[in-house]
C-alpha cells in the first residue's frame, strides 16, 4: 500500500504541491482509509508528504537547491560506503547485485521504468549496506526516499536511461572485482550523471 502512493508521488501521477483526495485514492486502490492513513504517516516521516489539520496530506516541494544538497550527501554517503563494501561483502552480496543488475536490464528491455527504477534503488541500497555499517545504510535510505521522483525523472529521457544502464554495468564490474576506488568513482559519475539530466528535465517543464 505504502508502495504503491509512493509510485504516484515518485511518478508525478500526485503532484507536488497538490493535496492527495483521500476518497479518491480510496477509491482508486480499492482499499479503506484505515492503511491508507497509515500508509500517510510513513511517507510523511520520510519527508514525501506532510499532513496538517483541517487539511490533510499534501504532496511536498522540493526545490533545485534543496535536491542537489541531497544529491551531494548521497555521494558522500556512497563515497564512504564504496570501499568498505568492496572490502566487506559477501560472496552473496556480489551475487545478490549481480542478480537484481540482469533483472534491472531485463526490465530496461522491457521498457517498465519504474520496475526498473525499483531495482536500481534495491541495487544502490545493496551496495551501501554491504559496507556493514547500519547508521550509513539507515541515513542513506531515508535520504533516497525523499527525492526518489527527481531520481526517477532522469530515466525519463530515453538516451540517458541507456547510459544509466551501461553505468551500471560498470559499477556491477567494479563491486565484483572488490575494486573499491574505483567503485566509488563510478558512483560518484553517474549520480552526477544522473541529476544533470533530471535537473533539465525539470527546468525544462517549468520553462
Amino acid at each position: 500500500m505504502t508502495e504503491r502512493v509512493r509510485d504516484m508521488i515518485t511518478s508525478g501521477q500526485l503532484e507536488p504541491g497538490s493535496r492527495i483526495n483521500e476518497r479518491v485514492l480510496v477509491e482508486q486502490l480499492n482499499i479503506s482509509r484505515t492503511p491508507l492513513r497509515e500508509a500517510f504517516k510513513l511517507l510523511e516521516r520520510e519527508g514525501l508528504i506532510s499532513i496538517r489539520p483541517n487539511v490533510g496530506a499534501t504532496v511536498v516541494v522540493f526545490t533545485m537547491d534543496d535536491v542537489e544538497a541531497s544529491i551531494e550527501v548521497l555521494i558522500g554517503l556512497e563515497s564512504i560506503g564504496a570501499e568498505r563494501a568492496a572490502e566487506r561483502a559477501t560472496e552473496a552480496e556480489i551475487a545478490e547485485v549481480s542478480e537484481l543488475h540482469d533483472r534491472m536490464v531485463a526490465a530496461y528491455g522491457a521498457g517498465e521504468l519504474m520496475d526498473y527504477f525499483h531495482l536500481n534503488q534495491d541495487i544502490h541500497q545493496k551496495i551501501v549496506d554491504a559496507a556493514k555499517n547500519p547508521a550509513l545504510s539507515r541515513v542513506y535510505a531515508e535520504e533516497c526516499a525523499r527525492i526518489r521522483r527527481f531520481r526517477f525523472a532522469g530515466n525519463r529521457d530515453q538516451a540517458r536511461w541507456s547510459r544509466a544502464v551501461h553505468e551500471h554495468e560498470q559499477i556491477r564490474d567494479a563491486f565484483a572485482r572488490r575494486e573499491g576506488a574505483l567503485l566509488r568513482e563510478l558512483l560518484r559519475a553517474h549520480h552526477v550523471a544522473g541529476w544533470k539530466a533530471a535537473r533539465h528535465a525539470f527546468e525544462a517543464a517549468e520553462s
